[in-house]
């Protein structure tokens, strides 16, 4: 398909952003050290654990350029046969060769050294907790609005979050975010590259890698339409519609009910051109190995300016062949691949995370054979079992389900969420949950106000994909006429389980406050996603917050207590032991147990409206120790005969230690 003595290179896509890009950018020796207690991941305890991830603004070339060793660059190479065949990737190597040497002259001598001592094993730990928001949720009047969510985190969160996932900052055109125009951009709307660095200095940061589609906007599809030879086969087009056979239309994996084709005009004449999501939204064409190149400069300069972790959006959907469902084809799974390829040869210290909202099995394929793929996957089982869970008072199958949760190494885990930008997945639980089942979820997240969106299934028919309706909404009915205070510990005791479960927990920045359903938004865009999307003001938060009897303020002090302890104990370790027991069937209940075996945590959650009293053996706590003791609540248990009796009132939060391992901590 492609003329391998096509001119390689490619010119930057400037415009007056780009000053903004150029001119913000941290100075050529930058590094920081303050006094953030957020410290990197994985690093040993030195000085350089400390350091700031942006690089340098300008190349350095006086020094040794990186060289690929053997054993990297024949498993890079691999890859690359593997999706294009020898004599392309042969061709285009030296230019993934030359990219990445440009990358690594940007590194300080500091990162460089930081990066030799890194454990893969402590990427992640029991301190990582993960805040979700849009870079302008917030709303303030002094500041932009990136200055302005970062001061609100270091004012109220400190101590609870150390990372941040900014939801796409780039201009846009739709989605909120995910229509990008320019990947290499700050939107000047929200703020500037330095701004970002800035928040680096004291956060974990999570970028979003929107690699799968582009805005019809951008200056990349533009240059299509106006028949650039170099972006000619940048997006999959066809002379006429009929080209995609309805054969081959009806087994593609659709997750919206659009017509995967839309007509654009070019210079040439008329092109259907593949969207899989909007018609402002088209895919890249990763049969082109030029895609894939742009691509990986992009991921790289994301890690220059500050990303620890960068989110691999829709990336099921990256790689299209007519007569294929167009989901997790080899050939995506290798794509992912390779991009850990080159992160563990230059930026180790960088995690992928992938985002498939499908059903689990094939979700957690995106940690590969635990070493070679995605570091972290989106765990989009947990929000719809959560909820079903609460719905029911009932939670058999949530805890029939954690009972079986695995990785594939202490190198990956689970990114555990119960809400999002997005609505309430339902393909994570398809193969989990009973047919009538989702559907009595579905029901009751309508009688709360929520909407539901829908895909094209492959009878062709409509069918369910996500639920869009806010958390705090979702858990208590607007009028229910209960008590703010028992919502609010209805509400809390479902995001524990977020928290307690292996892997790391992350929080939409919404339920930190409790937002309702805004229902007058989606009526006015008529984006059914917007119910949860709602730009906040900062100055009103401030004052629900220095509210003790507020809902935001009861959220608050609950929640970020609790977050608060988990981040330090040992036992949440997302590579701590966990068993799941089931005292009864309105208690989830899960036994951690620090990777080094010292520290027992028995989390217990009613998620019931009922008071409720449960035995459990001490067999079942892999410790006889009968002398334990409340976290949560400061009370002492004592066991009887070898079991430990314990009553709940409705909707309690329990985290139960053995006494001994607490003398041991004071003494």
């Amino acid at each position: 398909m492609f003329d391998l003595n096509a001119e390689l290179y490619y010119f930057h896509d400037l415009s007056i952003n780009d000053l903004n890009r150029d001119n913000s950018m941290t100075s050529e020796n930058s590094v920081f050290t303050g006094n953030s207690n957020n410290k990197k991941r994985g690093f040993s305890e030195n000085s350089s654990e400390f350091l700031h991830t942006v690089h340098k603004q300008e190349p350095d070339y006086t020094k040794p350029l990186f060289e690929l060793p053997p054993e990297k660059r024949q498993r890079i190479l691999k890859r690359l046969i593997f999706l294009y065949g020898e004599d392309v990737a042969e061709f285009y190597m030296p230019e993934l060769e030359r990219i990445l040497k440009i990358y690594y002259s940007h590194k300080t001598d500091e990162l460089i050294e930081r990066d030799r001592s890194f454990n893969p094993s402590e990427r992640f730990t029991e301190k990582d907790v993960i805040l979700i928001t849009y870079g302008d949720l917030l709303k303030g009047d002094e500041y932009s609005p990136l200055e302005t969510l970062a001061r609100f985190c270091d004012e109220y969160l400190e101590g609870t979050i150390n990372t941040l996932h900014l939801l796409p900052f780039f201009p846009y055109s739709s989605d909120k975010g995910f229509s990008i125009i320019d990947f290499e951009t700050v939107d000047p709307n929200l703020g500037t590259w330095q701004d970002i660095e800035d928040m680096e200095n004291r956060y974990q940061l999570m970028f979003d890698g929107v690699f799968n589609h582009i805005s019809s906007k951008s200056r990349w599809f533009q240059e299509f339409l106006n028949g650039n030879p170099y972006y000619k086969d940048f997006f999959i087009s066809f002379k006429a519609p009929d080209e995609l056979t309805p054969e081959e239309r009806s087994i593609i994996f659709r997750p919206r009910t659009s017509d995967i084709l839309n007509k654009f005009y070019t210079i040439e004449g008329p092109r259907y051109v593949w969207a899989t999501f909007s018609r402002d939204q088209i895919d890249l064409n990763y049969q082109n190995p030029n895609v894939l190149l742009r691509v990986i400069d992009i991921l790289l300069m994301y890690v220059r300016h500050g990303a620890d972790i960068i989110r691999l959006d829709a990336v099921t959907f990256l790689w299209a062949q007519p007569g294929t469902r167009c989901i997790h084809l080899e050939q995506t799974h290798e794509i992912v691949k390779l991009f850990r390829d080159i992160l563990d040869a230059v930026a180790p210290g960088v995690a992928l995370i992938t985002e498939t909202n499908v059903p689990h099995e094939d979700n957690i394929s995106y940690f590969g054979n635990g070493h070679d793929e995605a570091h972290m996957v989106y765990n989009f089982a947990l929000p719809p079992l959560v909820l079903y869970t609460f719905y029911r008072e009932d939670a058999a199958s949530l805890s029939g389900w954690a009972s079986g949760l695995k990785t594939e190494s202490d190198t990956t885990t689970f990114f555990n969420f119960l809400d999002s930008h997005d609505g309430i997945g339902l393909m994570g639980v398809k193969d989990i949950l009973k047919k009538d089942e989702i559907e009595f979820l579905i029901k009751k997240a309508q009688d709360h106000g929520g909407f539901i969106s829908y895909k094209t299934g492959q009878d062709g028919r409509d069918e369910p994909y996500e639920i869009n309706i806010t958390w705090f909404s979702a858990l208590n009915k607007e009028d229910s006429g209960e008590d703010v205070a028992f919502q609010v510990k209805r509400f809390v005791a479902s995001r524990i389980i977020a928290l307690v479960i292996q892997g790391v927990p992350g929080i939409y920045l919404h339920s930190l406050i409790g937002t309702r359903n805004d229902i007058e938004a989606v009526l006015k865009t008529r984006s059914k996603r917007d119910i949860n999307r709602t730009v906040i003001s900062c100055e009103a938060i401030t004052e629900a917050l220095n509210d003790p009897l507020s809902k935001i303020s009861r959220i608050n002090r609950e929640l970020g207590r609790l977050i608060k302890m988990r981040t330090s104990i040992r036992a949440f370790h997302p590579n701590a032991y966990q068993k799941v027991l089931t005292p009864a069937k309105e208690i989830f209940s899960v036994l951690r147990v620090s990777p080094e075996g010292d520290i027992h945590i028995l989390a217990l959650i009613n998620v019931s409206a009922k008071v409720c009293r449960i035995m459990i053996p001490l067999t079942d706590t892999g410790t006889e120790e009968t002398h334990w003791f409340d976290i949560v609540n400061g009370i002492e248990w004592l066991a009887e005969d070898g079991k430990l009796y314990i009553t709940f009132q409705p909707y309690d939060i329990i985290w139960l230690q053995p006494y001994s391992e607490i003398e041991s901590i004071r003494s």
